[in-house]
């Protein structure tokens, strides 16, 4: 795989004016929503919402990835906002073939076309950094078969960091209104996950490492890198043929539990077996294929955990189900909480039942027995109330992708209407946990696809 020219790196007069951009398209819109609450004018949320989706995702870049992860936590954000803010993860703009035409002859050369026997001109697929088009390999190791075309999106590197400056004003504002939880920690983790979905050599890799990982998983499809047709800034790989989830349940309501399972299990086995999470676990990221099993679509987000960072994930489960609180300290202070008292330690307990229910208890069940619509909405409403009375913490930046994916795949499992012995299912991944063991297989792995560990 060839890295091309730096034609695009990161530059002041880039940020000035993603600056600009941002502040022209979106600031109108925030007028907008400020005055309908401070000043009572009427506002129509339904409108107002699909003109900010709209806002957000021909913008394109963090702040559309931002919208994507605030779709998805509890009490943020009126239904409205989030039923269209969700939108952008599997149904953003794609820009014009005149961008396409751009970017495939900068990355490939003038004659990109002739490495291609096809190449269509309509995105199948766009979201917040790049957008994926439907090719087929003319010669080499693929010829004759479909792929999937990642074309990154111009002057992302400046808009990124132009994004995440704006972000941490955004969040020092947040502060000052709301003190439950400190973001600095998320922002340094946001601003490194970021900053790595925008070189596709490395996803490249990562995609590699994900199929080492599950090469033993019959449930879960990988697709295979074509280094020839790729470069930092173009991904091409396999095309996955496969339904949306949602419509694929609709069809064969029968196979729930079944695509529950394997998502549970490409999730999973990773985390547990290699210490490395999926962190970006959106509707975009995955279809189904006819027979209940999943096709991952998109490895730019993942994080790699140390493994004594996942032995505390192990052994807050344990200190849950015995009782055991000294246990739950001594994990919460290895991920690197700091300053606990006991009435913290009660409220981070909270959040922690909740999410290590479903696995705590032996029995088939769903993934939320309550009938709320929003996986864990009221238990994340009453801890951040805590946090905000008992002073606030500082969340280690980990939690930003592991907190993350324990919410998209819940409500994942909420839509599904999955109903599965959660229990077993973990117990199968971490009965013969070792930490050792986990350290030299994600060295190995690792070391093997190109990955270097996150920070």
């Amino acid at each position: 795989m060839a890295r091309n020219g730096d034609n695009e790196k990161d530059t002041l007069a880039g940020r000035m004016k993603r600056y600009a951009r941002v502040g022209t398209t979106v600031g109108g819109l925030a007028a907008r929503f400020a005055g309908g609450r401070l000043f009572g004018m009427t506002l129509d949320k339904g409108e107002h919402a699909v003109e900010l989706r709209n806002a957000l995702g021909g913008l394109k870049g963090p702040l559309m990835k931002v919208a994507q992860i605030l779709s998805t936590v509890p009490n943020v954000l009126p239904k409205e906002y989030t039923m269209e803010l969700a939108q952008l993860q599997t149904n953003a703009p794609s820009m014009g073939w005149a961008f396409v035409k751009r970017r495939m002859t900068a990355e490939l050369g003038p004659d990109w076309r002739g490495r291609f026997a096809s190449f269509e001109h309509q995105a199948a697929m766009a979201a917040s950094l790049g957008q994926v088009h439907r090719a087929q390999a003319r010669d080499g190791a693929f010829k004759g078969r479909p792929l999937a075309c990642k074309l990154q999106y111009p002057d992302m590197r400046s808009a990124v960091e132009a994004d995440l400056t704006q972000l941490k004003l955004i969040f020092a504002l947040y502060r000052r209104y709301d003190r439950a939880i400190d973001p600095s920690e998320v922002h340094a983790e946001l601003s490194d996950r970021l900053r790595e979905e925008l070189d596709y050599v490395r996803e490249a890799n990562t995609m590699v490492l994900y199929s080492r990982m599950l090469a033993d998983e019959a449930g879960v499809h990988v697709p295979e890198p074509v280094p020839e047709l790729s470069t930092d800034r173009l991904l091409t790989m396999t095309w996955l043929d496969g339904a949306p989830l949602l419509r694929f349940v609709e069809e064969h309501g029968d196979s729930r539990n079944d695509v529950a399972r394997n998502m549970f299990r490409a999730w999973y086995v990773p985390f547990y077996f290699y210490g490395v999470i999926h962190g970006d676990p959106h509707l975009g990221n995955y279809t189904i294929r006819p027979d209940a099993t999943i096709n991952l679509l998109d490895f730019g987000c993942i994080r790699v955990f140390k493994p004594n960072f996942m032995r505390a994930v192990i052994d807050l489960y344990k200190a849950l189900r015995d009782g055991d609180e000294a246990l739950a300290v001594h994990a919460y202070e290895t991920w690197g909480f700091t300053g606990l008292d006991r009435e913290v330690i009660d409220v981070l307990n909270q959040w922690a039942r909740y999410v290590y229910g479903p696995l705590l208890q032996d029995k088939v069940r769903p993934i939320q027995e309550d009938t709320g619509t929003m996986y864990g909405a009221e238990v994340a409403a009453k801890v951040h109330a805590e946090l905000r009375r008992l002073g606030g913490v500082t969340p280690p930046r980990e939690f930003v992708l592991m907190d993350r994916a324990a919410i998209g795949l819940g409500s994942v499992f909420m839509h599904l209407k999955a109903e599965i012995n959660w229990h077993r299912l973990f117990h199968d991944l971490i009965d013969r946990f070792d930490e050792a063991d986990l350290g030299r297989r994600q060295e190995k792995a690792l070391k093997a696809a190109g990955v270097a560990p996150s920070d």
